[in-house]
């Protein structure tokens, strides 16, 4: 208890400038909150999708493929079902490698939405806790100018300790939150990465099936001259 009464009585005497740092670190934790949970989610549903794609998709077969794909809403998915709506009508393998990464462009801002906030919030609990122990500074040179020259050592320091505490606890909200944004930057590139790397596998998979498709008919043309 004692602990937290030096917390609170630190706070008081910081000044004005508190309770905006106070409410830039709750903003920083609802977001911090409600980024996880979708990332998380977005990470579950992701590995839950590809786990069963990735076998499907090493046996070549897109109408399997494009059956469990079509009836789920990950990231993943999206941008496979992308792939699989040209696969067939189109043979050239760039355009269906622009129409994947045009889902990309769609799907990436939603996952990477909200998270750099914490480091603009960050910066402005820091430059909030040095405007506060400024104005604080300000203030206790202008009282001191007022008082007797017996009590203006006293009053200064005390007043230079007050507007120190704005200082201290606009860092000790600013460094958790640059701790939060670098793990949640962390989270969300392992996202992005493994979006591109299924997009690769699908178009390998592809390219593959179309290869085999054209050794087969040229396998067929051969024996049909041979036999001819």
């Amino acid at each position: 208890m004692e602990f937290f009464y030096s917390i609170v009585k630190s706070f008081t005497a910081g000044g004005a400038f508190m309770y905006p740092i106070l409410f830039v670190g709750a903003v920083a934790i609802a977001i911090t909150i409600e980024r996880y949970i979708t990332l998380a989610k977005m990470s579950n549903r992701n590995q839950r999708t590809w786990s069963r794609v990735e076998p499907v998709l090493t046996t070549g077969d897109f109408d399997k493929v494009r059956e469990l794909t079509s009836k789920d809403d990950s990231p993943i998915a999206r941008v496979l079902s992308m792939g699989l709506a040209l696969e067939g009508a189109v043979r050239r393998r760039d355009d269906v490698e622009k129409a994947m990464q045009e889902s990309m462009i769609e799907i990436v801002p939603q996952i990477e939405k909200r998270t750099h906030y914490l480091a603009t919030l960050a910066n402005v609990a820091t430059l909030l806790g040095l405007l506060g122990t400024v104005s604080g500074l300000i203030h206790a040179f202008a009282a001191v100018a007022t008082v007797n020259p017996a009590e203006k050592a006293n009053l200064l320091s005390a007043s230079i300790s007050e507007a120190m505490n704005c200082t201290a606890f606009g860092l000790i909200t600013a460094v958790p939150i640059l701790v939060v944004h670098a793990f949640l930057q962390s989270k969300t590139i392992r996202l992005n990465d493994g979006l591109e790397a299924a997009a690769i596998r699908f178009l390998n998979a592809l390219a593959a099936r179309q290869a085999a498709r054209a050794q087969s008919r040229l396998e067929l043309v051969a024996k049909a001259q041979s036999a001819a």
